[in-house]
């Protein structure tokens, strides 16, 4: 299948991986893209050498093209831009700030720029920026999340008309049949999350991976508002952060709440009760862990049997 997100990216399937902290590591960034999607190393639950280790290692097990994912708002970004630039990193995924800040930077180097976006007004500064291409995160996404609740039937088509450039559409997304829908909204590919956690190459934490495919519809919920949206799934440390918010909490109260190192303890060290489990609304319909080409594949079947099936 060739469009302007494959051409893009020069891959074979308009399949994203998302890059998610504790979770995408070199391991699941070069099973996907050897399995002719776009792995993605997630940086920002790394420390700077840890991500020039992540990004070598990933070079060594995949001939290629794979991403590194950097929220804007890490404290480091300075380093992992000089590390990404000087390893020669050819794509980069920016969320969690303004794209203006760094993307021309990156694009000196010769590096293909993606930007998370949650509004169709974000896209357009994103446009603006010189990025090469957005994603449009809708509501039911896992992990850090938009304010508006845009959700994705509703965020997609919206960004599509607004810019000219490619637009992969993430947030609920783990089947093929539900790949197709977001093509048919106007996106050029997708972008999936939730799904690759619970995938043999995933870092996260077994404890973690087996919740999610024994979550349900309605376990999830957008949380931390006031400081930075995140979906979690429910347990104590959610049930803490939901009183303190019923109590109109303040932003240092809810800071002192959440401390330092709480996803780490949840997603990657397992403690399901009193970590922060991030992750998407979709994670009700997945229901086993699987090598990650196993995932691409499966997902790009269904897409392509979908898509040749008559309209009931």
């Amino acid at each position: 299948m060739q469009n302007r997100v494959t051409k893009l990216f020069s891959i074979e399937y308009p399949i994203v991986q998302a890059g998610m902290v504790w979770t995408s590591g070199w391991r699941l960034a070069s099973a996907v893209s050897n399995a002719g999607a776009l792995g993605i190393i997630g940086s920002g639950s790394m420390y700077p050498e840890v991500l020039r280790e992540h990004i070598r290692k990933c070079k060594v097990a995949t001939q290629k093209p794979f991403a590194v994912n950097v929220p804007l708002l890490y404290a480091d970004i300075d380093k992992h831009i000089q590390i990404i630039i000087e390893e020669k990193v050819p794509i980069v995924f920016t969320s969690a700030g303004n794209p203006k800040t760094w993307t021309s930077i990156l694009k000196q180097a010769g590096i293909t720029v993606v930007h998370v976006v949650s509004s169709s007004k974000f896209a357009l500064k994103a446009q603006e920026a010189g990025c090469d291409a957005v994603v449009a995160e809708g509501f039911e996404a896992g992990g850090h999340n938009g304010r508006e609740e845009t959700t994705t039937m509703v965020l997609v088509p919206a960004v599509c008309n607004a810019v000219d450039i490619p637009v992969l559409a993430a947030g609920g997304i783990a089947t093929g049949r539900q790949m197709l829908a977001a093509m048919v909204l106007g996106a050029d590919g997708v972008q999936v999350g939730s799904r690759f956690v619970a995938s043999d190459e995933a870092s996260s934490h077994q404890n973690f991976k087996d919740l999610v495919i024994t979550s349900s519809e309605g376990d999830t919920h957008l949380s931390l508002k006031q400081l930075t949206p995140v979906r979690l799934l429910k347990n104590d440390f959610f049930n803490l952060v939901q009183e303190a918010e019923n109590n109109c909490a303040s932003v240092d109260e809810l800071q002192q709440l959440l401390g330092r190192g709480r996803a780490k303890l949840g997603m990657f060290e397992g403690n399901l009760a009193e970590g922060e489990l991030e992750i998407g609304q979709v994670s009700a319909i997945i229901k086993n862990i699987k090598p990650a080409a196993a995932i691409v594949q499966e997902i790009y079947e269904e897409y392509s049997a979908a898509l040749k099936q008559p309209v009931k």
